[in-house]
């Protein structure tokens, strides 16, 4: 989906999502009050927040819109994860608020004065909430939108304090005995627990979590479909906000190759990157391989068994032995899972030394930014 086409579909949910809330807000506060119910005025508020994330959305979104410029030439994409953590923040807010109103209900206690046009209304408000929550979820999930997705998710969840309070009402005209102070302190929990994931995720992004492994692994494959590319190796994504990455790679090429044919071969590459994947490498490095003598691959064949006999080294590539300054390079590519990756890099680089003491090692430890 195009820039401009997405941001339209973001800003024309929100609104939808504003509009839906204050409607909401305005019932449910009178009911509230008419009622007693602290249930219900506490719900009204969350859809004043509801519009108040909607609204964080569209601010978000705008900004995320603008250009690149001197001060952020990869552009404002980020914004957008900022707007997340805000109405994570506003949850957050929510749920703690809610809960102490619960407790201070718990403590001193209110009869509830129950009617059936406002129980209608509420009934009504649930099954609105609950459209209008996988709608917007929906659409966010469509559109890569994180904002969305947790106003979405808020919504579900005020659709259930709508439905606690109905459960409430029940039991009390049932028996006289009022819980909507209790449920309402279960359902702010629910809440909390709820602003405490969908900020941890937005924190996870803003600082620069792994890129998505299929996602990684298409762009390795399209890299590695080039004629004379044996491997693709050492993705590097930067993401600058929803679908907007730029990265560099490695690639492995025959030793013949002209300054002029990698020259050809990496634009293509690039093109054909950005084309299918709305990727920017910006950087495509070169490893050469062997194709002028057999023993360097024999060679080859036996350093890889020994090195990936190793439980954590999860890949080597970028070999090459340079027969004239008697060298042998290569990459080790070591999993975070290795208690110490550097013991692991020397016992492996070792190794292969003993194997040929003649040759200087030139070992590169890899770090797994995409890889698995």
């Amino acid at each position: 989906m195009e820039p401009g086409n997405r941001n339209a579909v973001i800003i024309r949910t929100s609104v939808i999502g504003i509009l839906a809330n204050v409607f909401l807000a305005g019932f449910k506060a009178v009911i509230g009050i008419i009622s007693g119910s602290i249930a219900i005025i506490l719900d009204a508020v969350n859809n004043i927040s509801d519009a108040a994330s909607s609204l964080i959305t569209i601010i978000g979104t705008k900004l995320a819109g603008k250009e690149p410029d001197r001060e952020h030439p990869f552009g404002h994409g980020r914004a957008e994860y900022m707007s997340a953590m805000i109405i994570s923040v506003l949850v957050l807010y929510a749920g703690f608020t809610s809960l102490i109103e619960s407790v201070k209900k718990i403590l001193d206690p209110e009869t509830p004065d129950y009617s059936a046009v406002s129980l209608v209304i509420v009934a009504a408000a649930v099954v609105v909430k609950i459209v209008l929550g996988r709608y917007v979820r929906g659409v966010g999930e469509k559109v890569n939108s994180d904002s969305l997705v947790n106003s979405g998710k808020d919504a579900v969840l005020d659709s259930v304090i709508s439905a606690s309070t109905l459960v409430a009402a029940v039991v009390f005209l049932l028996s006289g005995v009022s819980v909507e102070a209790y449920l309402a302190a279960v359902i702010s929990v629910i809440i909390i627990r709820s602003g405490i994931e969908m900020l941890k995720e937005t924190i996870s992004e803003l600082l620069g979590q792994r890129a998505d492994v299929e996602f990684a692994r298409a762009i390795r494959s399209t890299v590695a479909s080039f004629p004379d590319v044996r491997g693709a190796y050492d993705l590097v994504l930067n993401n600058y906000g929803p679908d907007t990455f730029n990265g560099s790679i490695h690639i492995e090429v025959p030793d013949t190759y002209s300054a002029a044919e990698l020259d050809e071969l990496i634009r293509s590459i690039t093109m054909e990157v950005y084309k299918k994947h709305n990727v920017f490498l910006t950087a495509v490095g070169v490893y050469s391989y062997n194709t002028k003598d057999d023993e360097a691959a024999r060679m080859e064949k036996r350093i890889r068994e020994v090195v990936l006999a190793h439980e954590h080294v999860l890949q080597m590539h970028g070999f090459y032995v340079n027969e004239k300054k008697k060298t042998i390079r290569f990459d080790l590519l070591i999993s975070f899972d290795a208690k110490d990756r550097k013991a692991v890099y020397s016992e492996v680089t070792g190794e292969v030394k003993a194997m040929y003491p003649d040759y200087e090692m030139q070992v590169a430890l890899d770090t797994d930014f995409s890889e698995s």
